[in-house]
């Protein structure tokens, strides 16, 4: 997996949720603080990449709050976007391989059960756009590998849940070590786009199997445009599993 010092995994947004779980189950990855490795500031990624020189460039830093994305359209672009871009231009020069988390937003979400290859958009909000701008911009590396994902912390934080929106989101604990297992497979992915997530379910049947107390609630009743299915087809990653394992 690679040196702790140079040319080893440089993870973007490591004291994120995802980050601080992926930190935990691999702990030689290269998680600078956000002191040292801003990515809203160019030349803070040249340094980053010019000192620890990453053959993996692992990206998990995002503006991540839908309802709020309306109200803060700009930090949520200087980061998903203007963000990625830097670390584009720095990833460039270095040739790494690089791994961006992404979203199922980037779909419209009417009819569910999307492909890694079903045509994306148009949007419902602008979080959705800024991960859609940014996955375009990961697509001009030579190497990539983009994860769309969606996960929860537990239990699930909120009141109420959806009884009208599919996903097949899951649990951070659930999600986390699937997608270090693919960072620890890296080289045995033989593709630019991987949807790792679990069963489609509503948001309400998912909250109750932490918060059992829950109240179902609608799609129409929150602040921002919201999805009706956006649930993943994870048959690829299956696949992949499934060839794993028999190796």
């Amino acid at each position: 997996m690679g040196s702790a010092e140079t040319g080893g995994i440089l993870l973007t947004g490591g004291t994120g949720r995802l980050g601080t779980a992926l930190r935990e189950l691999l702990p030689e990855l290269i998680a600078p603080s956000r002191a040292e490795l801003d990515i809203t500031d160019p030349s803070s990624v040249e340094r980053a990449f010019a000192k620890y020189q990453p053959k993996v460039v692992v990206h998990a830093a995002a503006y991540t709050n839908v309802a709020g994305a309306e109200i803060e359209k700009a930090l949520c672009w200087r980061v998903n976007v203007e963000g990625t871009r830097n670390l584009v231009r720095a990833a460039l020069g270095y040739d790494p391989h690089f791994v961006h988390i992404s979203t199922d937003y980037v779909f419209w979400g009417d009819v569910g059960g999307y492909r890694e290859d079903d045509p994306v958009g148009p949007v419902r909000n602008y979080y959705a756009l800024s991960k859609l701008v940014a996955e375009e911009m990961v697509r001009l590396l030579p190497c990539h590998l983009i994860i769309r994902t969606s996960f929860r912390p537990s239990p699930w934080p909120y009141p109420t849940a959806y009884t009208d929106l599919f996903t097949s989101q899951d649990y951070l604990e659930v999600i986390a070590p699937q997608i270090a297992l693919a960072l620890q497979n890296l080289h045995r992915i033989p593709y630019a786009t991987l949807h790792i997530a679990t069963e489609r379910k509503s948001a309400y049947e998912l909250a109750l199997r932490t918060r059992p107390a829950v109240e179902p609630a609608r799609r129409q009743e929150a602040l921002v445009a919201l999805p009706e299915d956006v649930s993943l087809d994870i048959s690829r990653w299956r696949s992949l599993l499934s060839s794993w394992d028999s190796a």
